[in-house]
């Protein structure tokens, strides 16, 4: 009987509708109540309570404000039935990371405003390789870097492109526009015709979604050549 009644009160054997992780997976961070949030933290309830029931009883307790809760020491939380020192320093944690966040000031992303910047950001990146690679560069709204991911890699003359996992990425990362690029190990920045194809093939899927290909940059170690700055994009 006690073993039933322990593991009912685990987030994994709730209804799927009340299981929080499976929910933030689901449907989003913001989707949870801080009640839901507090249950994740806590991992299980007690005997008699859920994760969550037992949530809501904390915070019930601190007015369901979560500076209040930051004020509580070990003792304080070990007062609730089903917390331990263990499910209290992890409360107690999370609270300290909270502040510390809203301590600190939020990183400003590089933003790009020409094809100078984008090339500095990728010939570090790659540049200097001795095969050739396809990255994208993908942008928010303000052009400003989202993020920089390698798509393919290839051998010394060319490298094999699939347009679903840029736009899978795309998709996920929420970005607006992107700059593709790629390098020419041999230092030949002219563009082949293999070159301009994917290109355009890549602005022509990427209209269907509403997001702008704002370039195309061939990298050297030296060099760049923007396929916007040649009025080929």
């Amino acid at each position: 009987m006690m073993d039933y009644l322990e593991s009912k009160s685990t987030i994994k054997n709730w209804n799927e509708d009340d299981r929080p992780r499976e929910k933030l997976a689901l449907k989003g961070r913001s989707s949870l109540s801080d009640a839901e949030l507090l249950a994740i933290i806590m991992g299980s309830g007690n005997r008699d309570e859920s994760a969550v029931e037992l949530a809501k009883r904390i915070l019930n307790s601190v007015n369901n404000n979560w500076n209040e809760l930051a004020k509580y020491t070990i003792e304080d939380l070990c007062k609730f039935k089903g917390i331990g020192e263990a499910k209290a320093i992890s409360i107690i944690t999370a609270m300290e990371i909270g502040r510390r966040r809203n301590s600190q000031e939020v990183l400003e992303r590089d933003k790009i405003t020409s094809s100078k910047d984008a090339a500095t950001v990728l010939q570090q990146q790659i540049g200097d390789l001795p095969n050739e690679e396809f990255w994208v560069m993908f942008l928010n709204q303000g052009n400003r870097i989202i993020k920089t991911e390698q798509i393919s890699r290839g051998g010394i003359t060319q490298t094999a492109v699939d347009l679903r996992i840029i736009f899978k990425r795309a998709l996920e990362l929420m970005a607006t526009a992107m700059i593709l690029s790629h390098n020419h190990p041999s230092g030949n920045l002219t563009p082949s015709l293999s070159d301009k194809s994917i290109t355009q093939k890549i602005k022509e899927a990427a209209l269907l979604l509403d997001i702008q290909v704002l370039d195309h940059i061939i990298v050297s170690q030296k060099d760049f050549y923007s396929f916007a700055d040649k009025g080929l994009i």
